[in-house]
């Protein structure tokens, strides 16, 4: 077992804010997203672009966050987590800023590129340090909060981002909410977040590089998470990128009544991620993770091929709802594979859930140009049934829920 799942130190040196200040600290990596998804029609018409040329520079960001999560695995071994994650959080800001003075397309693509470091630094080292620094039985809870931060920037940032864009335009949102955010961030972080790591410490150097990659990528067990967790985020593509689109093309439902549905969406995630937090300690990070993600891609499936707009809503927002239940279980699950190399671990996890991203946009897309909704939707819903099945074939929870309390 994790010698640090309960020890002393942990539990009487973190304050009331540590948790809280993580949480925020994801939650500061959505608004960028947010603002694009939003407003991506008013930032093509600034620089003079087709939709389709300027929704590029979220590709870019993403390619970007899968190469530096990796390099992030390498880092993780020589810098502390706290270090690692204030200087995420200031790539944030600094993107913000790049893309508020940005005059051109080639500089907000720059820009915007950079809020890829800054995610594939924050998340991982958020969960790292929860794993540092938090009894096993409080982790699950934990990382159900982490994951519902980040929900929580479209939920909150939907509103707000609309607001502000239109009083001053989008630049406004930058200089505004984006910025300011992350810049409170930093500081939350820099006086509750501990310096301190309690675990194992490699020689630093090529060998133990190489180690830390060789003790993830060797054990079968946290490579099945690390590919459950990719194909599951590209199922859950299919409800986040096109499942406005579906609902606007199929049921010809308005602009206003379409951001009623992310808002809903958000709030069941949000909701999700929580739920499955409290449960992870009842009823086990692999069979939670299991159910969820199965669940999730049959709601997947089943939406697109309903014919009534209601009943469509209803099964969006229960693969939404598993979805986010499916992300606090996996993330947990992925959190307890090989502890001695846990930065490591979930910063290529990182890596995975950013290839999901793309992988999931890429085959989605090429469904919906060459075919229709419903292959999008089988398509991308097997591939989280698929990762159901690789969860419960090949990973693997030692730590199971009943411990004793300590």
């Amino acid at each position: 077992m994790d010698k640090n799942a309960s020890s002393p130190q942990e539990k009487g040196s973190l304050g009331k804010l540590f948790l809280p200040s993580l949480a925020v600290s994801n939650f500061a990596t959505g608004p960028m997203g947010v603002l694009l998804g939003l407003l991506l029609i008013d930032i093509s018409l600034a620089f003079k672009v087709s939709v389709g040329v300027m929704g590029q520079i979220n590709t870019l960001s993403y390619v970007v966050a899968v190469i530096f999560a990796l390099f992030m695995g390498v880092l993780s071994v020589r810098f502390k987590q706290k270090s690692l994650l204030i200087i995420g959080l200031l790539c944030v800001s600094v993107s913000a800023l790049g893309c508020f003075i940005a005059s051109n397309f080639d500089l907000m693509l720059i820009s915007y590129s950079l809020s890829g470091v800054g995610t594939a630094m924050v998340f991982p080292m958020a969960t790292t340090l929860i794993g540092e620094h938090f009894p096993l039985e409080k982790r699950g809870n934990a990382v159900g909060w982490i994951i519902a931060a980040g929900s929580l920037s479209y939920l909150i940032g939907a509103p707000v981002v609309g607001f502000i864009a239109g009083v001053g335009g989008w630049r406004l949102v930058l200089l505004g909410f984006v910025i300011p955010v992350s810049l409170a961030t930093i500081f939350l972080a820099l006086i509750s977040v501990p310096s301190t790591s309690h675990g194992l410490k490699l020689e630093i150097g090529k060998r133990a590089y190489l180690q830390s990659f060789k003790g993830v990528l060797s054990n079968i067990s946290a490579t099945a998470c690390l590919i459950g967790n990719a194909l599951r985020t590209a199922s859950f593509v299919a409800i986040v990128l096109y499942g406005i689109s579906f609902f606007r093309q199929r049921f010809s439902v308005s602009t206003n009544f379409a951001s009623i549905i992310i808002l809903g969406a958000a709030l069941c995630y949000t909701l999700g991620s929580l739920f499955a937090g409290r449960l992870i300690n009842k009823f086990g990070r692999k069979p939670l993770t299991v159910l969820t993600t199965l669940f999730a891609g049959i709601f997947i499936i089943s939406f697109v091929f309903v014919p009534n707009l209601w009943l469509s809503l209803v099964l969006n927002f229960l693969g939404t709802w598993f979805s986010g239940m499916g992300s606090s279980a996996a993330n947990s699950l992925a959190l307890e594979q090989v502890p001695e190399f846990r930065s490591t671990m979930m910063s290529i996890n990182a890596a995975a859930i950013s290839l999901g991203n793309a992988l999931g946009s890429a085959i989605g897309g090429l469904a919906l140009v060459l075919l229709d909704y419903e292959v999008l939707g089988s398509s991308l819903g097997a591939m989280g049934i698929v990762a159901a099945i690789m969860f419960y074939l090949l990973a693997i929870d030692e730590r199971r829920p009943g411990l004793p309390k300590t």
